[in-house]
């Protein structure tokens, strides 16, 4: 039952923005959106503050429906520019990508989501231990969309490495739990709890950012004691907004896409 209302939910609240294909254009990636939300704070303007953004966004197609594509930015003090990496599933080589699109870019025409913001004193540190987490990635070489590694097993791996990033990433966010056969048990994606999964397809989340979430074939269902939410598949989360900046309104956000 909660999957069906996940599913409606997702469905009637689509957050992806209309694209540049015109009425009656056949729509397409290659004519989706890619240009900047707005949402990156100026990194001219604000030259001298360190600054580590996370953000996720519906991917092209059905999948946006059910998952999430998720990236990171950072910049330096003294930087005028930001740093992207994200995991990219297709094309040659490494699946981690350097400034892959535009920082805040729109991800085949879905506005993105800011799940992190840290500024200032301390951020500077927190940018080495990122940099070395992307460099330790285990699975740099390999993609699989479901049950992972993909996008999103590429960030969880830096938010076990950078506890204080305090990264909680959506129930939505398939691939966050896959975990190798050979270790199913560890620290939880935000660095904050436990996990016990086998490849993402089975296991139980407990931890101080995501409360407690149960892993069913790559559907997430839990409760967000934290900042109160229900955690379901397809919408992400149902309850106060944790999201930087929110007001804790009420919400039912869509969140999709790998």
């Amino acid at each position: 039952m909660l999957l069906f209302l996940s599913v409606g939910l997702s469905l009637a609240n689509d957050p992806r923005a209309t694209d540049s294909a015109g009425a009656g254009e056949v729509r397409s990636w290659r004519t989706a959106a890619r240009h900047s939300s707005g949402i990156a704070p100026d990194p001219r303007a604000l030259a001298e503050t360190a600054i580590v953004q996370v953000y996720a966004a519906a991917t092209y197609g059905w999948r946006g429906y059910f998952a999430v594509h998720p990236w990171i930015i950072y910049k330096r003090a003294g930087d005028t520019a930001y740093t992207r990496y994200d995991v990219i599933g297709w094309g040659r080589g490494s699946v981690v990508r350097r400034d892959y699109a535009l920082p805040d870019g729109l991800w085949f025409g879905a506005v993105p989501q800011v799940l992190v913001d840290h500024r200032g004193e301390g951020v500077d540190a927190m940018i080495d231990d990122i940099e070395a987490a992307i460099a330790r990635y285990p699975h740099a070489d390999e993609y699989r969309s479901y049950p992972g590694p993909n996008s999103n097993t590429f960030l969880a791996h830096i938010g076990r490495e950078v506890p204080a990033l305090r990264l909680d990433l959506p129930a939505n966010a398939i691939g966050k739990d896959y975990r190798p056969v050979t270790r199913p048990i560890g620290v939880s994606p935000s660095g904050s709890g436990l996990q016990f999964s086998l490849l993402g397809l089975l296991g139980l989340s407990v931890g101080l950012e995501e409360g407690l979430e149960l892993n069913l074939l790559g559907l997430n269902f839990g409760v967000d004691f934290n900042t109160p939410a229900l955690r379901l598949p397809a919408i992400g989360r149902l309850g106060m907004d944790d999201a930087p900046g929110a007001d804790n309104a009420v919400t039912g956000e869509t969140n999709a896409g790998l």
